[in-house]
């Protein structure tokens, strides 16, 4: 029948209608009791179960209780186990943002030299498209979507241009709104450490390996000893000399002949040498006997 669809929708629709009205009248919770609670500070004390069906919410005395992959605009972590931003100014996040609503600024030292951490830090939430790259990207897990909404102002500028001071939150307040995730990045640093330990163990005990067979080298006689450059340098001008010997043949190899007149020669010389200390050894025994 024509209009069937029509008369179904508006009966759907008035059912829903007369919910709002009986919902507040039902011996059981309502379906909207239990909303999240915030201090004064809008961060979260008690997050109840999650509720089912369409409801009305009284906002602002009611708030709608947020899925944990719920995400708005980013937040930076302070690491309160370590004491500092997890944040080192990479970079990326600014890269990787679609519509360039980042800014960083890295800090420097004494001697003017750039440091691993942020000096400023800004995103223009008004520019913000809450997409989420920034905290895929990051190779530190020190950003993250917040769950803050509330964000009404009358100005654009400086209110909707957030500063570092007001992006960093705690490692707690995170771990509240992302108690899933939070958990899993946990894990993963915990193997990371530990993988990390057992390389620098592996590393130590073969450096340990080394060191023992060398020490056994040295005592059984059998490691040789260094040389320096300039015996090196040496060895190769005398494998140069050999080689070049060796190449010219045996034309310029000593005669037999001239070999018998340098053995003459030194000979004479030696002759002459022991005549020469024995007229200086009687020279001194007649000094002495004087």
């Amino acid at each position: 029948m024509f209009g069937t669809g029509l008369l179904k929708g508006l009966g759907i629709t008035l059912k829903h209608f007369t919910d709002t009205f009986t919902d507040d009248r039902r011996k059981e919770p309502s379906r909207y009791e239990g909303s999240i609670k915030l201090d004064d500070k809008r961060r979260i004390i008690d997050q109840p179960i999650t509720q089912e069906g369409l409801l009305t919410i009284q906002y602002p005395e009611e708030r709608r209780l947020l899925p944990e992959r719920f995400r708005y605009i980013p937040m930076l972590i302070w690491d309160t186990e370590v004491g500092e931003d997890r944040c080192t100014a990479c970079g990326i996040c600014a890269k990787v943002c679609p519509p360039q609503c980042i800014w960083i600024v890295r800090d420097m030292d004494d001697q003017g030299k750039p440091v691993t951490r942020p000096a400023e830090f800004y995103i223009d939430v008004a520019v913000c498209m809450s997409c989420s790259f920034c905290t895929e990207f990051c190779p530190f897990d020190a950003i993250k979507m917040n769950h803050d909404y509330e964000l009404a102002v009358y100005d654009r500028y400086p209110q909707l241009v957030y500063d570092k001071e007001e992006l960093t939150v705690p490692l707690e307040y995170y771990a509240a709104l992302w108690p899933t995730q939070f958990a899993e990045e946990q894990e993963r640093r915990a193997q990371e450490k530990e993988e990390e330990r057992r390389r620098e163990e592996e590393k130590k005990a073969a450096a340990e390996a080394k060191a023992k067979a060398k020490a056994a080298g040295a005592e059984a006689g059998e490691a040789k000893p260094k040389r320096t450059k300039e015996e090196l340098d040496a060895m190769k001008a005398q494998a140069a000399a050999k080689a070049g010997a060796k190449k010219a043949g045996d034309a310029e190899a000593p005669t037999p002949a001239a070999d018998d007149a340098e053995a003459a020669a030194k000979k004479a010389r030696l002759e002459e040498m022991k005549r020469k200390a024995a007229e200086k050894a009687a020279q001194r025994k007649k000094e002495s006997g004087e």
